[in-house]
């Protein structure tokens, strides 16, 4: 037997496809419960009960429950795409790669619904929550700065091409872009006045075109 062998750390394929399908179901699991009854009221016994397994196996994931509201925003935000840098993502190449103005903004509005779809409910979990858990309000004032951050890098993009509105400077458009992008619209035309996905996207790609393009008109 080869030094040290007997002291490996044994891995394999399967162990860490359980391991993953673990924490995959406490997440799950966390979601569910936050969505349902809120942060404050839900405790890590209840996520370790709602997901079947030990208490101590969520410990073994995540260190506090507000890491795994950090972890289960990292995951939605991103889904297949999670640990990729925002503009690295494929959204955001093709957004930049499309040259018609009007398009790229449809875009915008196409990604914003599959964002909001899968994480809508707990981007108003972690807003409501930020007011008594300084953890969650770091993570919630990190979000806002990040949005504002991928608004100001497409306005950049519309700027660079001559395409804003003449009235319009890049901060302005950058504010009017990200208010307009902001999970709080979406909570108050879905989530409280019943629109659909689609609606949503249709009305956002056109006020988008309409409030921040120099000649808005129909993509050819």
């Amino acid at each position: 037997m080869e030094p040290g062998v007997k002291n490996r750390r044994y891995d394999s394929p399967h162990r860490r496809a359980q391991a993953e399908a673990t924490r995959r179901a406490i997440l799950d699991s966390a979601q569910r419960l936050f969505e349902r009854q809120g942060y404050s009221a839900t405790s890590v016994p209840a996520i370790a009960e709602e997901a079947g397994v030990a208490l101590k196996t969520i410990y073994v994931y995540f260190e506090t429950k507000a890491t795994v509201v950090h972890a289960l925003w990292d995951a939605r935000l991103g889904g297949d795409e999670a640990g990729i840098p925002v503009l690295e993502r494929a959204w955001f190449r093709a957004l930049v790669e499309e040259p018609v103005p009007e398009r790229k903004l449809r875009l915008v509005a196409a990604q914003a619904r599959r964002v909001k779809s899968r994480s809508g409910a707990l981007l108003q979990v972690i807003r409501a929550a930020a007011s008594a858990d300084p953890d969650i309000a770091s993570l919630w004032a990190s979000i806002e700065v990040k949005l504002l951050d991928v608004q100001r890098a497409i306005v950049e993009q519309l700027n660079a091409t001559g395409s804003l509105a003449a009235s319009l400077d890049v901060a302005r458009a950058t504010d009017i872009l990200w208010t307009l992008n902001h999970p709080d619209v979406w909570h108050l035309l879905v989530s409280a006045r019943g629109w659909t996905g689609e609606e949503y996207e249709r009305w956002m790609g056109d006020v988008l075109c309409s409030q921040l393009l120099a000649t808005p008109g129909a993509a050819e």
